[in-house]
């Protein structure tokens, strides 16, 4: 189990351009703003989306593509240390025009309509204890535990 007690940084709240790629915007600008711990969260709506589903036996990502404008019902995720690079994880939620719903892992090729995100930066003193490190157990670039 990883329990790490954290501060809270800055808060920072804007809009992306429409046309532009949701997750690639969203890590330029915790590059940008050297956010390298964090939450984050929006709102907005999207012209298409590429979202992912993790097969666990098979340890692969399985990704969908939706061609039709849908409504960010939510994206949380959170802001980590991959590679020594500020790193997005998120999950979004989505409605279509007909009301039915699709979700998954946030991957590139979700282009923004109007994109509101609030981020919320975290502090930590050895901030390299949330860097992702490759999980044997489930075949994921994960937080280390504690006793790694």
């Amino acid at each position: 189990m990883l329990i790490q007690p954290v501060g809270r940084g800055r808060m920072l709240m804007g809009r992306l351009s429409k046309g532009t790629d949701l997750l690639i915007s969203l890590t330029e600008l915790c590059v940008h703003e050297n956010i390298r711990l964090g939450v984050i969260r929006a709102i907005g709506a999207v012209t298409r989306a590429r979202l992912g589903f993790y097969h666990q036996e098979q340890r692969t990502y399985k990704y969908l593509e939706f061609n039709n404008p849908c409504e960010i019902i939510s994206l949380e995720g959170n802001i980590s240390l991959k590679d020594g690079q500020p790193f997005v994880h998120a999950h979004i939620a989505l409605m279509s025009a007909d009301g039915s719903m699709i979700g998954g892992h946030l991957a590139e090729g979700t282009e923004v309509f109007a994109c509101e995100y609030v981020i919320t930066e975290l502090l930590h003193e050895q901030e390299r204890d949330f860097e992702r490190v490759f999980d044997e157990a489930t075949g994921l670039y994960l937080w280390p535990m504690d006793n790694q």
